[in-house]
């Protein structure tokens, strides 16, 4: 791997955290759970890659990227199954 691929990654990274802690602290309260479960069904389309990045033949940044990617991806998408449900169960008659 070149020094300006991996320049190229970190760009992109760090570039993304950014936009991600923007996008995060835009979001008014009201709208957190309904945005939530759109962010599920992103996250689920990232684990997917992340599971590609991750399964790589060579071992590279871009693996230990992915395996990150994957975790964080899974703890998303089950935290947000949970608040969802716990939501849901809040309208439900006793």
């Amino acid at each position: 791997m070149e020094i300006t691929d991996l320049l190229m990654q970190i760009y992109v990274f760090v570039l993304a955290i950014f936009v991600g802690f923007e996008l995060i602290t835009k979001v008014p309260p009201t709208l957190h759970t309904p945005l939530m479960s759109g962010s599920n069904a992103i996250s689920g389309i990232t684990i997917v890659g992340a599971l590609i990045s991750a399964g790589l033949e060579e071992f590279s940044i871009s693996t230990v990227l992915g395996l990150v990617a994957v975790i964080f991806a899974t703890i998303n998408v089950v935290g947000g199954y949970l608040v969802t449900d716990r939501m849901l169960k809040m309208f439900k008659k006793k």
